[in-house]
């Protein structure tokens, strides 16, 4: 599975994530280019990535920053 995340660095928030099947890469890959030529052109500093996994959870679990606040990345799990 396919992720794209828009993330907001300094309020520390998640903006959008969506879900696409790997036969979907290249549609992925263009909507990462167009959200980040937009985010451009609007001067809107968000960090936007694509991740890959086995499942959601992998990816909460691997790249936790985008998903918890920083409180909870610093309590134990």
């Amino acid at each position: 599975m396919i992720f794209l995340i828009e993330y907001n660095r300094r309020r520390g928030e998640l903006v959008t994530l969506k879900r696409f099947a790997d036969a979907d890469r290249k549609m992925a890959s263009d909507e990462r280019l167009q959200l980040e030529l937009d985010l451009n052109r609007r001067g809107v500093d968000h960090e936007v990535v694509i991740l890959e996994a086995s499942s959601e959870a992998a990816v909460r679990r691997t790249h936790r920053r985008y998903f918890e606040t920083l409180r909870e990345l610093v309590e134990p799990i």
